[in-house]
């Protein structure tokens, strides 16, 4: 172990490490909105279809259809790209057209 390292070295990796955490953080907090906009967005193209009027939905089945677009809302936002909405936020975040 060297104990002779330059504090600033030292300093430099310390901050390094800690912009890596916050970009990190970023990444996942945008895809996270990606999520959220798109549940919201699924749940109100649900709207738009018609319901036949044969049989009255439950209030579990209304609950599960919820859960479902939620889930299936993450799974999209957390794919590669998933629809580029957290990629376009992440790099306005990063380049500073968009503040805190």
């Amino acid at each position: 172990m060297d104990v002779n390292i330059d504090p600033k070295e030292l300093h430099n990796k310390m901050e390094s490490l800690k912009s890596n955490k916050d970009d990190l953080a970023l990444k996942k907090t945008c895809k996270e909105f990606e999520s959220i906009f798109l549940s919201l967005m699924f749940k109100e193209m649900q709207k738009t279809v018609p319901e036949d009027g044969l049989v009255e939905k439950s209030t579990g089945r209304k609950i599960f259809e919820d859960m479902h677009i939620d889930e299936l809302s993450k799974e999209i936002a957390n794919r590669d790209q998933g629809f580029g909405i957290a990629e376009m936020l992440y790099e306005q975040f990063k380049n500073g057209y968009i503040s805190w």
